[in-house]
């Protein structure tokens, strides 16, 4: 899953001299289109100052409450799959951009104002925040940066100098209390061509700031400090700020997580471990199964027995609650562990080519029925962890590893959403059902009766989100992390997107990835388009 935060508030300040008679540090643009990062070496006279060092420095804020939300139902801040980057787009100045240059982002200790300015020329738009001062308080006194141009840096916590705690602009580290000690808070990345986005790793920053350890006031990029204090002009890196009319270019942080259900009752095999999911539903809302006639949840890990039985032959295996969001919020100093409402799987694997002992019925055992026709189909039982209840009665196909001489022709297959929709409000988190259809499948015998043809299982699908005019890519195949994987159920291929992650009024389509057999190859959900509104 790929969610997309758009700014709530940013600009840039600068010290620029103007006409070089003043600076331009009481100056705002926080309506400006674009976020102007430069740095020139004594490019300026001005009377009594033998050299002059002008520089800029963006801040942008992000609201994260959605994300504390999410870290607190199904985000797992301990995976490796979940990571959040910054990302401003590089806009063309029409002018020289610098080259090999690095900036460098530090998270705010103290809130600043946007303001309302938009001269990026004369810089003649007063208001705050600027150079120096970065906000108003209540009863309108002005609360100034400790160090102009937010430069007071410190570890969290810290004060600089004295008479005031915290007394800092930027965090540049501080202890996490994730058991590594004192740690760098700063993120940086290497412009080579100098026209490249800005693409930056935030999660252990975002993080701490959900967690409350640091303030949750946003980010500072600049050059580098070495890179602020040579002796060379960089004039001028541009990204678009949260004004600029295409709303795509806007600065964002990608929320990345991997949510991909995999549940193999449509493509069981012998001797490959495989996941099975059970949903429970109380008049069409997720809810936990209650057991017994105290009617109690049933929770937790190892909370239910699954059966398979066929015959004489009978396998248990314990079932847990999934589990998805972890441990950044406290109780009574525990970690909390949140599980999702009404969800349950086991994992295990069923002994085919090698189990040649269990039997099926008097005379077959299990590898008779994997060598002779390749499957058994066994009864599925969801039932209490002492074994006097059951929940759920089911089936399950268990077949043999299909096998087929060398052929480096993939099957053709064809992906078809089923339940696409036109529009979507912006608040949805729509489901998007794919069916799976293998055409190169010749087994299909004539009818005379209506049937209802099954989808295919497939396991690496992977969506991504195109706008559909220009063909910008909104929401990417990202395959390192599976935040764009699909899940898959006993119906087929499914996955979830976050419509507030697009912006509102533009059409947009869908492409699948798909990887089968070592190969990938890349379709279009024919005939799908959409739009997003409020």
């Amino acid at each position: 899953m790929q969610l997309l935060i758009t700014a709530s508030k940013d600009t840039y300040i600068t010290d620029k001299i103007i006409n070089s008679s003043f600076s331009a540090s009481d100056a705002n643009v926080g309506m400006a289109a674009t976020l102007d990062l430069f740095r020139l070496a004594d490019e300026t006279f001005m009377t009594g100052i033998t050299y002059t060092n002008e520089l800029s420095r963006a801040l942008v804020k992000f609201d994260l409450d959605y994300i504390e939300y999410l870290a607190r139902t199904e985000l797992d801040l301990d995976s490796s799959n979940y990571k959040i980057y910054l990302e401003l787009t590089s806009i063309g100045s029409g002018q020289t951009t610098p080259s090999d240059f690095t900036l460098i982002c530090f998270p705010l200790s103290q809130s600043f104002d946007e303001g309302i300015g938009r001269d990026v020329v004369s810089f003649n738009d007063i208001d705050v925040c600027n150079f120096f001062t970065a906000s108003v308080l209540d009863g309108g006194n002005v609360s100034t940066w400790y160090a102009s141009g937010a430069n007071a840096e410190g570890v969290i916590n810290s004060t600089v100098g004295s008479g005031y705690p915290d007394n800092i602009d930027i965090i540049t580290s501080g202890n996490l209390n994730d058991g590594l000690g004192l740690a760098s808070l700063n993120v940086s990345q290497r412009f080579k061509k100098g026209t490249e986005n800005l693409k930056m790793d935030v999660t252990r920053i975002v993080s701490a700031s959900i967690a409350g350890i640091i303030p949750a006031e946003g980010f500072r990029i600049s050059f580098s400090g070495s890179e602020e204090q040579d002796n060379v002009t960089r004039f001028v890196k541009r990204f678009a700020s949260r004004h600029n009319s295409d709303p795509i270019k806007r600065p964002k942080l990608r929320v990345q997580y991997d949510d991909a259900i995999i549940d193999n009752h449509i493509n069981f095999y012998f001797d490959l471990s495989g996941s099975l999911y059970l949903k429970n539903f109380h008049r069409g809302a997720a809810a936990d199964i209650l057991s017994g006639s105290s009617l109690t949840p049933v929770t937790g890990t190892d909370c239910m027995i699954l059966k398979l039985k066929s015959g004489s032959f009978s396998q248990e295996i314990f079932c847990s609650q999934v589990q998805q969001g972890t441990k950044v919020f406290h109780a009574g100093g525990v970690d909390a562990v949140a599980f999702v409402t009404g969800v349950y799987s086991a994992s295990f694997a069923v002994s085919g080519a090698s189990d040649g002992t269990s039997l099926v019925n008097s005379v077959d055992t299990i590898r008779d029925f994997y060598t002779k026709s390749g499957s058994i189909t066994f009864d599925e039982i969801w039932g209490s962890a002492d074994g006097t209840l059951g929940y759920h009665t089911g089936s399950l196909k268990v077949a043999r590893v299909p096998t087929t001489s060398f052929n480096s022709t993939p099957d053709e297959i064809d992906l078809i959403v089923t339940n696409a929709k036109s529009s979507y409000k912006e608040t949805e988190i729509p489901l998007v059902r794919i069916f799976v259809d293998n055409i190169s499948d010749d087994s299909a015998k004539a009818t005379k009766l209506p049937f209802k043809k099954k989808s295919i299982g497939l396991e690496k699908v992977y969506y991504r989100i195109v706008d559909n005019r220009s063909g910008q890519i909104i929401i990417p195949f990202t395959k390192e992390n599976n935040s764009t994987r699909c899940s898959q159920d006993s119906g087929g291929v499914y996955f979830r997107f976050y419509a507030s992650s697009l912006p509102i009024g533009r059409t947009y389509t869908f492409q699948f990835l798909v990887e089968e057999n070592g190969m990938e190859k890349i379709y279009d959900a024919k005939n799908v388009t959409f739009t997003v509104e409020k």
